[in-house]
């Protein structure tokens, strides 16, 4: 085990040309794309290792990389020193289409809209408010519907207005601004059943969680598109919570508080850097959709085989490489299971406990949309994984 300072002093002495000693540690230059990366690893280390770390900088799984060294593609057994890779040595990766998971790139605020449309439909807003009149008109609309909407509005901070609708609120809409902060004042509308906060570019700093969680009937909660990274334990104070998305952001942890959720009914997690799901998900028992789609999960806790009522699971783009049997003997509702793009197959899939009653399910379905017309083609009809073994080049 090499301590930081020593690791330093070995880098410094392998980058000085020092002969004297082993070198530890040898530095490396990654091209991807328009970046380079340097990269601090040991020469023993196996290019897989170094696929490894690359994941870490470039969201591309070791899988999708091609790793090309002096003209020729790197195996992925083969040590570094064999490789004849030595310090200040110089690579190129190729990330295979598709392979990318997680938040392949920062997230996009569309909180200040491109579109005319949208620009049109702010400006014409803030024109109508700076007439007293147009205010109370839509005031009394706020308090009479019990709907805010603020959406697409290039707000950097929410009028007090709005809070002063109070208990009279059900729905509060400010998605596609550009909120600094979403503050406390929130627990001023005690009713309110559904808020969505979808594309802010909202940081964890930026959201006041004691408030937002005073807001006991909440049943619905977007916060989509923004650049979290966690799921704190607070959350578990929604009791009512049937639907939360938290889709497109920087999620690395959600707290096991999540399992409280025991009326939730839909969970969209995808587009996150999520490496596993707390055990605790098992327990929201009236859960009927989740999507955790393009993370980096390694593994599915068994416990999900406990949620009966699962009809939908979207596991694809994953670095999944087994599925647990409960899941398919539990879950006796399940008829949509997507694991595309794990290193699983459908050859894997079917000697599975409980594959056979789950794949009666899944044709049930099928015939039910082809006999309604409702079947999306885009993917046509197959059996939830890939069907070759995923290679390395």
């Amino acid at each position: 085990m090499v301590d930081e300072g020593s690791e330093e002093k070995l880098v410094a002495a392998a980058m000085a040309g020092t002969h004297d000693q082993v070198v530890s540690f040898i530095t490396l230059a990654c091209k991807h794309g328009k970046d380079t990366h340097s990269i601090n690893i040991s020469p023993q280390a196996t290019v897989n290792d170094l696929k490894e770390k690359l994941q870490q900088l470039t969201n591309v799984l070791p899988r999708g990389q091609k790793l090309i060294f002096k003209g020729k593609v790197l195996d992925i057994n083969i040590k570094l020193i064999d490789a004849g890779i030595s310090n200040n040595a110089k690579l190129m990766m190729l990330g295979s289409p598709g392979i990318h998971q997680g938040s392949v790139a920062p997230v996009k605020q569309t909180a200040n809209p491109s579109s005319n449309a949208a620009s049109s439909n702010a400006s014409r807003f803030k024109a109508l408010e700076r007439t007293a009149g147009t205010r109370t008109f839509i005031d009394n609309a706020w308090a009479a519907s019990g709907i805010i909407s603020l959406r697409d509005r290039r707000q950097e901070v929410i009028p007090k207005r709005v809070w002063e609708i109070g208990p009279a609120a059900r729905v509060l809409d400010l998605a596609g601004n550009c909120l600094k902060r979403f503050p406390a004042d929130v627990r001023q509308l005690v009713n309110l059943q559904k808020l969505r906060l979808s594309a802010n570019g909202l940081k964890d700093e930026q959201v006041d969680w004691q408030g937002l969680v005073t807001l006991k009937h909440l049943t619905t909660l977007a916060l989509d598109h923004n650049l979290l990274t966690r799921i704190p334990s607070e959350i578990g104070l929604l009791s009512e919570l049937k639907v939360l998305s938290v889709a497109h952001n920087k999620l690395v942890q959600i707290a096991e508080e999540i399992g409280t959720f025991s009326k939730l009914e839909k969970l969209i997690l995808s587009h996150n850097c999520l490496k596993e799901l707390p055990a605790s998900l098992g327990s929201c028992y009236l859960l009927a959709e989740a999507d955790f789609s393009a993370n980096f999960l390694r593994e599915i806790p068994a416990s999900l085989g406990q949620i009966t009522k699962l009809k939908v699971l979207n596991l694809d783009h994953n670095a999944l490489k087994t599925f647990p049997n409960e899941v398919l003997k539990g879950c006796l509702e399940l008829a949509t299971l997507s694991l595309h793009g794990n290193e699983l197959t459908v050859e894997y899939l079917r000697q599975l406990e409980g594959w056979a009653e789950f794949d009666i399910r899944r044709r049930a379905k099928h015939s039910k949309q082809l006999q309604f017309s409702v079947l999306d083609t885009s993917g046509g009809f197959d059996e939830g994984a890939d069907s070759q073994q995923w290679h390395h080049w």
